[in-house]
């Protein structure tokens, strides 16, 4: 499955546009490592539990795009995005979307 940011797919022509799909989670630190990176946010530097928290969460809410655009019959993904928001203390939505279309070869 091709995926792009891009809206158009070199040496590609779309042929149908299958739709929009998305994936997201939902993701929350353990209340052990969401204490470590409260001091760490006190004197300064990367949190690095959030660091890893939401990129294995975009990994999560990516797999489940695709699966969706597979599902609908699609041979890529273009113009797709990710988007990420707070819920609550410690924990963060991300939400993977683009538009599932159909490509031959030009």
């Amino acid at each position: 499955m091709m995926v792009t940011s891009t809206d158009f797919i070199p040496q590609k022509e779309i042929i149908e546009i299958l739709g929009i799909v998305k994936g997201n989670t939902i993701r929350a630190k353990h209340l052990g490592k969401d204490i470590m990176s409260g001091f760490k946010h006190l004197v300064g530097g990367e949190l690095k539990e959030y660091t890893i928290m939401l990129d294995e969460a975009r990994d999560v809410a990516y797999e489940k795009m695709v699966a969706e655009a597979k599902e609908k019959g699609a041979d890529a993904v273009i113009t797709m995005r990710f988007s990420t928001s707070g819920i609550s203390q410690g924990a963060a939505e991300v939400l993977c979307y683009g538009t599932a279309v159909k490509v031959v070869d030009k």
